[in-house]
Order: C-alpha cells, then structure tokens, then sequence
C-alpha cells in the first residue's frame, strides 16, 4: 500500500492508474425525476425514473465512446447495476445504494416514498452513488458500467444475460459461511468488528437527531399557535396594535421556517446515512472472504481424505464393502483404484493452490480498497459534521434574529 504518485496495479484486463478513474474524464449527474405510470389490465403501476447525463471532458480518452449521454433510469436497474458491481469486484468496497424507504423519520409523511423531497433526495444520492463508482481507478472501467451510463436499451438487455439468479444464493453463502469457516483473517475480523461497532454508533446517532428534530419541529410549529394569538390581540389594542401584529408575523415566520430547516437537515443526514450503509458494505467484503476460506477448507478435507484412502490402498487395506461380501481385489484392480486415486489427488492440490492464490489476490485488492475507503470516510465525515453544525449555527442565529425583531417590537410600543 505506497503512497507514490504514480503507482500501479495489475488487473486481469490492464494495468490500472490508481490516480486515474472515469470521472476525471467525464462529468456525470442526475439531473431530473420523473413519475410515470404502467397501465397493467386494472392495475396503474406507478414509478419513478431518474434523468442520468453525461458528458465527455477528454474526447482522448480510449475507453469513453459517446460524447453526451440522455439516459433514463429506474432505481431497479441502479440495484441491477450494484449487484452485478458487486459479483463481478468481490473484493471492492461497492458504494451502497440510496434507501428506499424513509429510516429514522421526522415527519408524519415521511413514509410517502413519492413524497417530492424524498424523490429529491434519493435523485441526489443516486447521483452520489454514480461518482462514487466513476471514482474509483479499477471499477469505473468497467464495461457494463460504462454501458450503463450510455447506453439504454443495449445495457438492459445485457444485463439480462448474465444471470443473477446466482445472487441470492451467494448471499446465503456469504452468510453461512462465517458460521462455517474455521480459520479467520485477524486483519478481516478486525474490519468486520469496526464495521458493526460503526452501524451500532451511526445507528443510535440518527435515532437520536430523529427524536430532537421531531421535538424541534413541534416546538417551532407551536409558534404559530403565538402569531394567531398576538394577531388577534392587534385588533384589540389600539396604541399596541401594530406592534403587536408584527410580532405575530415574526411568530408565525418561526413556524413556517421549520420545515424548511428540516429539509435542510435531513440532506445532510441523508450522507450519515450512507455511511451507514457503507458499514454493511464492508461486513459483505468479510463475508465474501469467509467464502473463499470455506472452499478452501473444504478442498483441503477431502484432499486429506483421499491421502488416506490411498494410504489404505497401499496397505492393502480393504473397503467395509469388500469385507462384507467377502471378495478381494485383484492386483489389477488396485492398481486401477491407486490410479484413480492419485488423479484425484493431483486434482485436489490443483484446486487448492487456486483457492491459495485467489484467497491471496482477494486479501490483497479488498485490504487496499479499504484502505482507500477509509480515507476518504473520514474527508467526507469531517465535511459532514461541519455542514451539520453550521445549520445548527445557522438556524441558531435566525431564531435569535427573530427574537431580537420581537423585542424590538416590544421596544416600539408608545408608552
């Protein structure tokens, strides 16, 4: 893992610039969604698709082929394109996807996932998720991602055929075998233990922030409840009656500023969230190692056996079969069985010394792809708390603005 400027990597396609990816070379965004509605016989289907443009910033660049991209998406076909991600990079921290659904709500409609600021959001973090990809030196270029982004009825159809039936069964895998495997990577214990510890933390922090906001929100709302008052009031008091009326706007502009704070907000826990995810995404990579260990244990226990089965063949030893029936192998017949033997042997230790080798070259790329995760996780939570206090000092300094104008008020009541 050197740190030098120019270094390289060898993939099994290419050699890989780690200061080089797609998004250097192409500017990508999500720029619109849009409702749309399937009629199927009495049934209306409805949807949300997601405008993805690109555009091509270094027409030298080999690998790109389309200058300018118009492409609509479903948010499926971003859940198509992130497992196969995942198959095809086992060893890849694969940036996680967008909720579907709101977690650690606010409002009471926050669970409308149509609700337009929600749409909002997820189009953002589906923007998000796309740079994420195009950033990194290895994945960005890779073919049917590059597809995805340029090519719309051509991916889906290849899509098709690769075949994710298989997906949910290495999920199951991945999930039995940590159960399983017998001999575990300290180093990736490690980062599966960080990773829990992480979802426990992010996890108690926006149940947290839900419960405050939810309280702040009620309490700002309240405050209209004071703008009706101090407005009626107004028509009451004939020396006080403007002042008090404008101290009632100043209540009610309280009330009406509080959802758009948590609006605010709610974008910026939207990145807390990621990360979240992002810790899942790291306990998968361990998952997927246990995997490879299991398929390496398991050859090694039947390369053991049949050890000891030629051992019993050269002793002359017979099957519990044989005994029973009373017959005795020929010379011939053992010579034949050691052969066969042996050749399952030599398969075997094959077998393992691949296992060896990819469990090797897949310790290797995910130890440095977290490695890279991890720095870039602390630049972007750093920026994230930042922005999250600055709200706060934000919305801090107009409620204190406000009630300065409330006092100001008061100030200019003739007395």
């Amino acid at each position: 893992m050197a740190e030098s400027s120019d270094r390289r990597i060898e993939d099994k396609e290419y050699d890989v610039d780690l200061t080089d990816c797609l998004l250097h070379h192409m500017d990508i965004s999500v720029s619109e969604s849009e409702k749309r509605t399937t009629p199927a016989l009495n049934i209306r289907d409805c949807y949300t698709v997601y405008l993805v443009e690109t555009r091509i910033t270094d027409n030298s660049w080999e690998i790109t082929e389309h200058g300018l991209g118009q492409i609509w998406r479903r948010y499926s076909e971003f859940e198509q394109l992130r497992h196969y991600l995942c198959s095809t990079y086992p060893w890849a921290v694969v940036p996680p996807l967008p909720e579907k659904k709101h977690s650690f709500p606010v409002l009471g409609n926050s669970n409308d996932t149509f609700d337009p600021d929600f749409i909002d959001r997820r189009r953002a973090a589906l923007e998000t998720f796309l740079h994420r990809i195009a950033s990194h030196p290895i994945v960005s270029k890779d073919s049917m991602f590059l597809m995805f982004l340029q090519e719309e009825e051509g991916w889906r159809n290849s899509i098709k055929d690769i075949g994710y039936v298989q997906l949910a069964e290495d999920k199951f895998k991945c999930l039995s075998a940590g159960v399983r495997v017998k001999h575990s990577d300290p180093e990736f214990e490690q980062i599966r233990k960080y990773s829990r510890a992480v979802q426990g933390s992010l996890s108690n922090l926006l149940r947290i922030r839900s419960r405050a906001a939810l309280r702040i929100y009620n309490v700002h709302k309240l405050s209209s409840g004071y703008g009706k008052v101090f407005s009626e009031w107004s028509a009451i008091e004939k020396e006080m009656g403007d002042s008090l009326q404008r101290i009632g706007h100043f209540f009610d502009s309280i009330a009406s500023g509080s959802e758009t704070f948590l609006e605010e907000e709610e974008h910026i826990i939207d990145q807390l969230k990621e990360y979240l995810h992002f810790a899942s995404s790291l306990e998968d990579l361990c998952g997927k190692r246990d995997v490879l260990q299991l398929e390496l244990e398991q050859n090694r226990e039947s390369l053991k056996s049949k050890r000891s089965e030629k051992e019993k063949i050269l002793q002359g030893k017979s099957s519990l079969v044989s005994r029973l029936l009373g017959s005795i192998d020929s010379e011939e017949t053992k010579n034949m069985r050691l052969t066969s033997v042996e050749q399952k042997i030599h398969e075997g230790q094959e077998s393992i010394f691949q296992n060896e080798e990819v469990l090797r070259d897949f310790k290797t790329k995910a130890l440095a792809d977290v490695e890279s995760f991890q720095k870039r996780k602390v630049a972007d939570l750093t920026e994230t708390l930042e922005d999250f206090i600055k709200l706060q000092i934000k919305m801090a300094r107009k409620g204190l603005q406000t009630w300065s104008n409330i006092k100001d008020c008061i100030n200019s009541i003739p007395t």
